[in-house]
């Protein structure tokens, strides 16, 4: 009787356990929201840099295709 209580035990201690794994595992798949703020700062900051470095050579390029496409009688 008590190798059948202990058995029981164990099997709803492994149930417990295995159940909150499970939910751990369902909040660790949520992603590294600091790492993808992290990705969004820099990749605004490259932008600016470039377009900051860039910004006579990109106005002259939009300039020659706004004229290339504009409408011709």
């Amino acid at each position: 009787m008590l190798g059948r209580i202990n058995h029981t035990l164990i099997e709803i201690h492994l149930g417990i356990r295995a159940r909150t794994q499970a939910l751990t595992a369902q909040r660790n798949d949520r992603g590294d929201v600091p790492g993808w703020v992290l990705v969004a700062v820099m990749t605004a900051g490259l932008v600016t840099a470039i377009w900051l470095v860039a910004d006579d050579a990109l106005t002259s390029v939009f300039d020659r295709a706004m004229t290339s496409v504009s409408v011709r009688n």
